[in-house]
This record gives C-alpha cells, sequence and structure tokens, in this order.
C-alpha cells in the first residue's frame, strides 16, 4: 500500500460487487490524510438516478471519509451554499490504496443520515440476498452488522463525521 504523496491528489474510487466486477468508478481530491482516514472531495460527472434519493444532479458535490482499517465510509452531501443536506454511509471492506486508486468491495446495507441525525438502514433484504449469492464469510456478516451498529452510534452521538464543526477547510467545503 502506497499513501499518497501531497494534498489535493486526484484519488481514483473503485466499488466492486463481492465477486470482483466493478460496480461504480469515480474521482477525488485528496484533501486529508491523518493515519487511516482519507478525506476526499467529489462532484457527479453524471446525473445518478437513486431509489430512495431520487436524480441526483451532475455536479453534486460530495465529502467523502474513507478508513483503511473500517468496514463503512461516510459520503457527505452537500447543498449548494456548502450546509449538509445528507450523509449516505456504506458498508463495505477495508479498502485498499494502491497508489492514487482506493478500492473496496460494497457489502450492500447502508445508512441514511440526515441532518436532524434522524436515520435509516437500508438494503437489509441486498445484503441477505448477495451474502447468500456471493458466499460472503461469517466474518464478513458479523463485520457488517458490526458497522451499522458503530455507524449508529456515531450518528446518535454526533461523532465525527456527524456533526456540523469539521476539523479542515477547503477550497470546496463551507465550514459551518
Amino acid at each position: 500500500m502506497n499513501a499518497p504523496e501531497t494534498r489535493d491528489q486526484l484519488i481514483t474510487v473503485r466499488v466492486l460487487k463481492h465477486d470482483g466486477t466493478e460496480y461504480r468508478r469515480w474521482h477525488g481530491q485528496l484533501v486529508q490524510q491523518e493515519q487511516s482516514l482519507l478525506v476526499l472531495e467529489a462532484e457527479f460527472d453524471v446525473e445518478v438516478s437513486h431509489h430512495l434519493l431520487g436524480a441526483i444532479k451532475r455536479g453534486t458535490r460530495t465529502v467523502e471519509y474513507y478508513w483503511l482499517d473500517r468496514w463503512y465510509n461516510v459520503l457527505r452531501f452537500l447543498e449548494n451554499d456548502g450546509s449538509t443536506r445528507l450523509w449516505y454511509c456504506n458498508v463495505n471492506t477495508p479498502p485498499l490504496l494502491d497508489d492514487d486508486v482506493l478500492t473496496y468491495v460494497d457489502l450492500d446495507i447502508d445508512v441514511l443520515a440526515m441532518p436532524d441525525f434522524s436515520y435509516q438502514i437500508l438494503d437489509l433484504d441486498e445484503f441477505d440476498a448477495n451474502a447468500e449469492r456471493y458466499g460472503y464469510s461469517n466474518e464478513e456478516k458479523a463485520q457488517a452488522r458490526a458497522a451499522v451498529e458503530e455507524m449508529i452510534s456515531l450518528i446518535k452521538n454526533r461523532e465525527f463525521p456527524f456533526r456540523s464543526k469539521y476539523s479542515f477547510a477547503s477550497s470546496m467545503v463551507k465550514v459551518v
């Protein structure tokens, strides 16, 4: 694993399904790296239709939090004024960083958190179906469930990254 060399380095994020098939890919700017935490800023380069969120317009900005030793990541969706629209949390294998490519396996469960800190657990049925289809190991299933519980605890306790004040500033994100 090679650490990024400079701040504002372009990172490619690759999301895989359990069988190794690439599911999604995008680019983000590295704006902070501290121990196992990588913080990226990104913009949707295409319009995406989401079953719950509706249309996510091209140009929608995100701040993305990836830990190289955790079984989840958090995408903070921003309003035009830089305030938080929502947090979209993915359960996944701990990502691997190789040069400028960050790759992880999506384990299907998601947690949607709103600015008022209400939340929903999403896609449990997809997790169960894919656990059977792809043969998720007992460890992967246990880690996925533990990741959901950890994210809920962070949300309820308004711990990083679920709070209104952030420890970094950037050209793209309004610090509130």
